[in-house]
C-alpha cells in the first residue's frame, strides 16, 4: 500500500490489501477494554469497544491484585460484548491482539492469559502490542501524518519519541515522575475520585479556578530530559 493512495507514512504497518478484523485486548492500568477494528481498503473502523473501569474510593489507588481480579471478572463479558456490538462471530476474527506492555503487571497477565486462550480456540494469530506505540500509531493512522515527533504523555509516560531507523526511539523523558502519575497522585491526597479517571476530575475542578500560576521556563541544556520536581519546588 502506497503512501499517494491513503496518505500514511511508508513505514506505517498496515496489512496489505487483505480485509482484517482484529480483536483486542488492553488492561494495562485499572481500564480493561475490547476493542474489534475492521481494516479493508485502507479504511479503518472501530466495530465495538466496550470497557470497565476499576474504581476505588476517593483518595485511594488501586493495587494490581485488585485490579487484576477486576479484570478477570469484566474481560469475558467484554470479549462477548464486543462480538455482540459488532455483531460477529468468532470465525470472523482475523486475529488477536493484546497489550504486552508497558503496565502493571498482573493485569496485563490477566489479559494475555485471555488473549492466548482465544487465540488457540479459535485458531487465529496472537499479536502483542506495546501499548505505546498502539498510541501513536492510533495518532498516525488518524491524522495522516508521515514522520511526526512525538509528545507522548500517558499515565506513566512522558516522552519525545520520533522514528528512526526501523523503530521508535526516546529521545527524552521524565527522569523523576510522569505526568500522568502526577495527576493521580495530587488526586489521592485531595480525595478525588477516578471515576472516570483522576486527570478529569482535576479538569472540571480546574475549570473553575480563578488563579493562574505561570509555570518557569525550561533550564538550558543539551538534553530534551524533564525533571518536574524542580518545578514543583520553584512554585513553592
Amino acid at each position: 500500500m502506497s503512501r499517494k493512495k491513503n496518505g500514511l507514512a511508508d513505514n506505517l504497518a498496515v496489512p496489505s490489501e487483505a480485509r482484517v478484523i482484529a480483536l483486542g485486548i488492553e488492561g494495562s492500568a485499572n481500564k480493561v477494554g475490547v476493542g474489534i477494528v475492521r481494516y479493508d481498503k485502507g479504511e479503518y473502523d472501530i466495530l465495538a469497544n466496550p470497557r470497565k473501569t476499576f474504581v476505588t474510593p476517593p483518595g485511594e489507588g488501586f493495587r494490581p491484585r485488585e485490579t487484576a481480579d477486576h479484570h478477570r471478572r469484566e474481560v469475558v463479558p467484554l470479549v462477548r460484548a464486543a462480538l455482540a456490538e459488532a455483531n460477529l462471530g468468532p470465525s470472523e476474527i482475523s486475529c488477536i491482539c493484546y497489550t504486552r506492555g508497558p503496565g502493571m503487571g498482573a493485569p496485563l497477565r490477566t489479559c494475555a492469559v485471555v488473549a492466548r486462550t482465544l487465540a488457540q480456540l479459535w485458531e487465529v494469530p496472537l499479536v502483542a502490542v506495546n501499548h505505546c506505540v498502539g498510541h501513536i500509531e492510533m495518532g498516525r493512522v488518524v491524522t495522516k501524518v508521515s514522520d511526526p515527533v512525538v509528545l507522548y504523555v500517558s499515565g506513566g509516560n512522558t516522552q519525545v519519541i520520533a522514528y528512526a531507523e526501523g523503530r521508535y526511539r526516546i529521545f527524552g523523558e521524565t527522569i523523576d515522575i510522569a505526568v500522568g502519575n502526577c495527576l493521580d497522585r495530587f488526586a489521592r491526597v485531595i480525595g478525588l475520585s477516578n471515576d472516570p479517571s483522576p486527570g478529569y476530575n482535576i479538569e472540571q475542578l480546574a475549570k473553575g479556578g480563578k488563579k493562574f500560576l505561570e509555570l518557569p521556563q525550561r533550564f538550558r541544556t543539551d538534553s530534551v530530559d524533564v525533571i518536574w520536581r524542580r518545578r514543583r519546588r520553584q512554585q513553592s
